[in-house]
């Protein structure tokens, strides 16, 4: 669609919404909107006594949690208005989604260079045949790599190897690309061993998650795919996290992850040996006395000049997630910034939950960018979660970024990172509609 009319659509549509309001509901509107926050912040408040608290608060947040947008849902058709709020939501959310797509440039930020590269002779890939369910098999990604000119090494699950050390000794051998077919956890130590020795790095996203292949742009449904980079592929270079362990590796660097290092209560909670077979149970039997300070170090975090104090939970990533963005949570938009993405949450009653509604402005969050971290904590040894591997490393623990440090070869062909959409800013959208419009109407009349 094109801006100027995305814009205009943007401005009717969130016209329309107010106006269906206060047209079929008057003065009631304002009841009506206020009646609706005020379910959002119970909801919030509900489902925050269910995490911090056990027993007959938990059970109480429960109700809450379930029984608050019911109310609201209720006290609207008792008043006969609940279509008039259904209406208005539906065109407010449309307003919201054509404005922020008229606001979305033309120019995101430019893509990672690419740069033509020979097809690998000595390719030596490494595949975990339980990553993903199964994907090493059920896909034939062993039969298509070596039909391809790869050594493969195939894990065995019944005794537990030194992904690093094979690799290490593979590029000892004379091979030129190291690759995995495996978790991202298993892709990051690979992947440090490739960046130390300078040899190109495949990603095979056969794990479950994929998070490091999904934000390079990879084709998640078919793992297969990712084998075009050694015969039809192009070189990107990327930027790798590093995290302190408190030993050095063979490589003299920090442990490497691809994706993020998390401290705090997730981090404790995948500790516990439980957390493999029963995550829910296990989650809600230990967050109640992280979230409120009983168990669990205390942390202080140090980011450039943002400095955050006691956060329940940290997260530390190889360039910064998207928070803007609700369709792009949990996605990055490059890998090739320079700089670490830090996420602290901290949230001490159900009123600061209530509070997060606000999102990124809301008190409990801080959102910033570095290319140094430090967490320092109240005991000697803290619990760190690094690619979803539970560690355990020395307080401080520092964290850190290595610009372009690690050659990846991808396909040519690949479906690509989808771009994300800026916030919503109506004061923009209206610039936009009135301005542009008025410059196409001067090119007609000139």
């Amino acid at each position: 669609m094109d801006r100027r009319w995305a814009a205009r659509l943007a401005l009717a549509a969130g016209t329309s919404a107010l106006l269906v309001l206060l047209v079929f509901a008057g003065l009631r509107s304002i009841v009506l909107v206020a009646v609706g926050l005020a379910g959002l912040a119970v909801t919030a408040a509900g489902l925050w006594w269910v995490l911090a608290h056990v027993g007959v608060i938990r059970v109480l947040g429960l109700l809450l949690a379930a029984c608050a947008p019911l109310a609201v849902l209720t006290l609207y058709a008792l008043a006969g208005l609940l279509w008039v709020v259904l209406v208005s939501l539906a065109l407010w959310t449309l307003a919201v989604a054509t404005g922020r797509t008229a606001l979305a440039q033309d120019t995101g930020p430019a893509p990672p260079q690419e740069r033509p590269v020979a097809p690998p002779q000595h390719p030596f890939l490494i595949m975990n045949p339980r990553s993903g369910g199964g994907k090493v098999e059920r896909f034939q990604l062993v039969e298509q790599a070596r039909a391809l000119g790869a050594e493969v090494v195939v894990l065995d699950p019944a005794q537990p190897q030194d992904v690093a050390a094979l690799a290490r000794r593979a590029v000892d051998d004379g091979a030129d690309l190291l690759g995995v077919a495996g978790g991202d956890g298993t892709q990051a130590l690979v992947a440090g061993v490739a960046a130390a020795h300078d040899v190109p790095f495949l990603v095979i996203c056969a794990g479950t998650r994929n998070h490091f292949a999904m934000d390079l742009g990879l084709d998640r449904e078919d793992p297969s795919a990712c084998l075009q980079a050694l015969t039809d592929g192009v070189e990107l270079r990327v930027d790798l996290g590093f995290i302190d362990v408190g030993e050095p590796t063979p490589e003299g660097r920090g442990r490497v992850f691809v994706n993020n290092a998390s401290f705090g209560a997730y981090a404790t909670v995948v500790q516990s040996p439980a957390y493999r077979d029963d995550k829910a149970r296990t989650i809600l039997q230990l967050l109640p006395d992280l979230l409120t300070h009983h168990s669990g170090p205390r942390l202080e975090v140090h980011a450039g000049a943002v400095t955050v104090d006691e956060p329940q939970a940290v997260l530390v990533s190889n360039n910064p997630y998207r928070v803007g963005d609700p369709a792009g949570l949990g996605r990055r938009e490059r890998l090739d910034s320079g700089v670490l993405g830090v996420l602290g949450i901290k949230v001490d009653n159900a009123v600061q939950a209530a509070a997060m509604l606000r999102g990124r402005r809301g008190p409990g969050l801080t959102s910033t960018a570095t290319q140094e971290v430090v967490v320092d904590a109240d005991a000697p040894v803290i619990p760190a979660g690094v690619d979803g591997e539970a560690l355990t490393v020395p307080a401080p623990v520092r964290c850190w970024i290595a610009p372009g440090a690690l050659r990846v070869r991808v396909p040519r062909h690949r479906p690509g990172v989808p771009r994300s959409k800026p916030p919503m800013n109506w004061r923009r959208v209206r610039r936009l509609a009135l301005t542009v419009g008025r410059a196409a109407a001067g090119r007609h009349t000139g």
